[in-house]
Formats: C-alpha cells, sequence, structure tokens
C-alpha cells in the first residue's frame, strides 16, 4: 500500500454520556437516525472502563453529573489522545465554562433544550471530523513505519536527495563512493515504496 494511500473508513460511533435515563434515551432514538451505532452510558466513568478512545467517534456528553464532570471526561480523553470528537451539552451554559470546553477541542456547545436538527448537524460534524484526524494519523503511522526501515546511512541519503543534491555531492559529503550512494538510493526508495524524488519528499515532509 503506498504511504499516502488513505485508509478504508473506520466503523463510526456515537457515545452517549449522561446521568439521566431519559435524557439518555432520547439523545440515542434522535442520533440514530444518523444511521451509526449509539452507545448510552450514565457516567464518565462507566464510558472510560468500556471505550477505546484510539477509535473514531463522537461522544455528547452533559457537563453536570456525579463523580466525573463531562468536562473533566474531556480532558481525560484529550490527555489520553483521544480521536474522539466531543460534543458538549448542557442545562447550565456559562462563558468560562463553554470556553474551556472550546480550548479542549469541542465541536460545540449546545444549551438545554436544544434543537434536534443542530445537535444532529454538530454530530454528523464531530463524525467528519473524528475520520479525518483518525486517516491523517493512520497515514503518518504507516509513513514512520516506513522509515524505520531505513538504516541510518539510507537515511542519510534520503535527506540529501530531497534537500536536491546530486548523487556525486552526496558521495562527497558523506565521504562514499558514487557506486554506494547509487546502491543506498536505489533501497531506500524501494524500502520506502517510492518511485520518484517528489514522492520521497512528500513521504518525509508528512513524517514531519
Amino acid at each position: 500500500m503506498p504511504a499516502d494511500t488513505v485508509p478504508a473508513d473506520p466503523v463510526r460511533a456515537v457515545y452517549v454520556v449522561d446521568d439521566d435515563p431519559a435524557m439518555r434515551h432520547s439523545l440515542a432514538w434522535l442520533i440514530g437516525a444518523l444511521g451509526v451505532p449509539v452507545e448510552t452510558f450514565a457516567s464518565g466513568e462507566e464510558f472510560l472502563g468500556a471505550v477505546r478512545p484510539d477509535r473514531p467517534g463522537c461522544l455528547v456528553t452533559d457537563v453536570r453529573m456525579p463523580g466525573m464532570s463531562g468536562l473533566e471526561l474531556q480532558d481525560t480523553l484529550a490527555r489520553a489522545g483521544s480521536l474522539l470528537s466531543v460534543v458538549v451539552i448542557t442545562g447550565h451554559a456559562d462563558v468560562p465554562m463553554a470556553a474551556r470546553a472550546f480550548r479542549a477541542g469541542a465541536v460545540d456547545v449546545i444549551e438545554k433544550p436544544f434543537n434536534d436538527q443542530m445537535l444532529l448537524d454538530r454530530v454528523h460534524e464531530g463524525l467528519e471530523k473524528s475520520v479525518r484526524t483518525w486517516a491523517e494519523r493512520a497515514r503518518r503511522d504507516r509513513v514512520l513505519a516506513l522509515l524505520a526501515r531505513l538504516t541510518p546511512r539510507e537515511r542519510q541519503v534520503a535527506e540529501l536527495v530531497v534537500a536536491g543534491k546530486p548523487n556525486k555531492v552526496i558521495a562527497a559529503e558523506i565521504n562514499l563512493s558514487l557506486k554506494t550512494v547509487e546502491v543506498h538510493r536505489h533501497n531506500l526508495m524501494e524500502k520506502l515504496e517510492v518511485a520518484s524524488v517528489a514522492d520521497l519528499t512528500r513521504l518525509l515532509l508528512e513524517a514531519g
């Protein structure tokens, strides 16, 4: 698979965390209209014990709950490098709370009672954002795995090739024969599964 291949879309899901059983049921029924799996949880602790945060999806969480608050749950997921997008719902919105949620990357903060279509739009937006993040991370992991195949010398030659230096100059700079540089160049292109300097440049840029 080429390094820049976009992986097939993974299974996405929406997770509802709210301590109110009626609200959980209502949200699950509403969000089910998007045609994605919906799972509900009564607390942040229950959610964290059941869901892997490295999967794409969207979390819809209330703010005020016994134990872990929705914002504390959002912070915990952010520290874990979660792929989940977060939509915060609350019956008691205020500016500091909303600002904290947005700083932590929330798609939106929606105040109860909310417009059903607005919530569905935000959840859909969150799902799409999460899948994009997942695809970008998968591509980067793929690139890093390819680069791990290189020897230190091959990595050095690759960087000099990308810098636009011809083989003769590379050979002189790192004190190798021209033939050895040519062999390293051929091997690194094969290992990285690229066919041109342009492809090699894109791959190294993607790796950072």
